[in-house]
């Protein structure tokens, strides 16, 4: 297992000169705009207030898909107890990544970092900020390259102790469901009993506008992303114990504070399951 990082490893994250396609619109970049990062170019702002446009809820669900990432991880370490976490297709860092919420509560906690986008990798020395009692490490692999992702993990978790999965908004990228099942099983695989899976999705059967303009977006010509129905999510979860309240529409996974009224369901679903 490797000391802390706080810069990134030439052979595993190039130069921030890596050339960068800023002539069509990335969804990385985009959700990084809704979010209210600064990583992103013209090509991604129009694409997304184009898409604002259509349906102007997907601000809402950018940033609910983020509230919800800080509000599981938090519960991971201060309920659960874990220190480890795997992050695959983390995306562009804004606030609240995953080692600065975990390492909040726990500094001692250690994170791997996955993605495969050269803006993502160019971005890397940002997200390998870490505090100093524990470890935060970047590595360049593709999602569907799961001995890979795992056997890069090793290098700085100790995957003989639960780990923490996080898929946050990326399995709608695999355009075949059974792919995308498989693909969790095979990361969960190599993962002890006690681990967690985490995962939050575009979801179908809440929102016909968001579904409508997803759709519409697909036909674009960009990266599709599928939304999928709520069942096809749980799915995800079979084998694992579900953590309460189960798998729902992320405002209304263990809220912060319902002062202000009770949180309304949006198009995205999620939670978390144990390893048995």
């Amino acid at each position: 297992m490797t000391d802390h990082a706080t810069t990134p490893d030439p052979a595993v994250a190039p130069a921030a000169t890596e050339k960068v396609d800023t002539s069509v619109p990335a969804s990385a970049r985009i959700w990084n705009y809704w979010l209210g990062g600064k990583d992103n170019y013209p090509v991604d702002e129009a694409a997304g207030d184009a898409y604002a446009g259509a349906f102007p809820g997907i601000v809402t669900i950018a940033r609910s898909s983020r509230a919800y990432l800080r509000r599981s991880i938090r519960h991971l370490v201060e309920v659960e107890g874990v220190r480890q976490f795997l992050d695959v297709g983390t995306g562009l860092p804004t606030a609240d990544n995953t080692h600065q919420v975990a390492q909040r509560s726990a500094p001692e906690s250690r994170i791997v970092y996955i993605d495969n986008d050269p803006m993502v990798l160019a971005h890397a020395r940002a997200l390998l900020y870490s505090a100093p009692e524990g470890a935060t490490a970047y590595v360049d692999a593709s999602l569907y390259d799961t001995d890979r992702v795992l056997e890069a993990a090793a290098a700085t978790l100790d995957l003989s102790r639960p780990t923490a999965l996080i898929l946050s908004g990326i399995l709608g990228h695999v355009r075949d469901y059974e792919e995308a099942r498989d693909i969790v099983r095979r990361l969960l695989d190599g993962l002890p009993s006690g681990s967690y899976l985490n995962i939050n999705e575009g979801s179908r059967g809440t929102d016909p506008d968001y579904e409508r303009a997803q759709d519409a977006y697909n036909e674009t010509g960009a990266v599709p992303y599928f939304l999928r129905p709520i069942d096809q999510i749980t799915g995800y979860f079979d084998g694992l114990d579900l953590i309460d309240p189960g798998i729902v529409s992320v405002p209304l996974w263990r809220p912060d504070d319902t002062a202000a009224g009770e949180p309304k369901p949006i198009g995205q679903h999620g939670g978390l399951g144990r390893k048995p």
